[in-house]
């Protein structure tokens, strides 16, 4: 006859006197641990739409999708959580350390897959001479807060800040060729440097 090893009867001794380990989940709901990673969840308020999530993602669980056509651009982050392995690089990434975070959320069962999403929306700023997209409006006033006076270096991030605060308001209209006054205006790098050049030495885009 086997007899049990010590070991054995510590557990069972204490099983009876604190119950059994396992939950009785689904019946009751069962409380995670505190640093469980469960469900990711967008924060809007401090999410600033720089897409460093969806860069870090090695799922690919979180798209980016830029709507330049409507009247007001907007940026949207989709992230998919059937695809999400949970792994937290989301959360480890943001730049704001708050507006992603994995929660303690585990039962996420559904019928339809196209529901398993969750989403963010932020304002993008396009450049007012070609259309490209520069980034989240947001995100640059954030950078324009984190750099202070060293954002006077970069005329997009003053000019966003500024425009936010109600400092300055957007220029008039300003038809081509290019001059001295789009140097006032939210351009994309490319642009910036065909106004430069016009500025400086008398350079179009077309080189005249």
């Amino acid at each position: 006859m086997r007899y049990p090893k010590l070991r054995e009867l510590k557990e069972a001794a204490k099983a009876i006197i604190k119950g059994p380990y396992t939950t009785k989940f689904p019946y009751e709901p069962h409380v995670p641990p505190e640093k469980f990673r469960g469900k990711p969840e967008f924060y809007e308020k401090d999410c600033v739409g720089c897409c460093a999530c969806a860069e870090v993602c090695p799922a690919r669980a979180i798209d980016v999708l830029d709507d330049t056509g409507a009247k007001q651009p907007m940026r949207r982050l989709v992230l998919h959580f059937d695809i999400c392995i949970f792994c937290g690089q989301c959360q480890a990434s943001c730049i704001t350390e708050k507006g992603i975070k994995l929660t303690r959320e585990y039962d996420l069962a559904l019928f339809n897959r196209s529901e398993a999403v969750v989403k963010v929306e932020k304002e993008l700023l396009v450049c007012e001479e070609c259309g490209k997209v520069i980034g989240a409006k947001d995100h640059l006033c954030f950078l324009a807060g984190k750099l202070g006076p060293l954002a006077y270096g970069n005329m997009p991030l003053i000019l966003t800040a500024s425009r936010e605060l109600e400092l300055v308001k957007a220029p008039p209209t300003i038809g081509p060729p290019l001059r001295r006054a789009h140097i006032f205006r939210i351009l994309c790098p490319r642009c910036r440097r065909e106004v430069l050049l016009e500025d400086i030495w008398g350079k179009t885009k077309q080189g005249k």
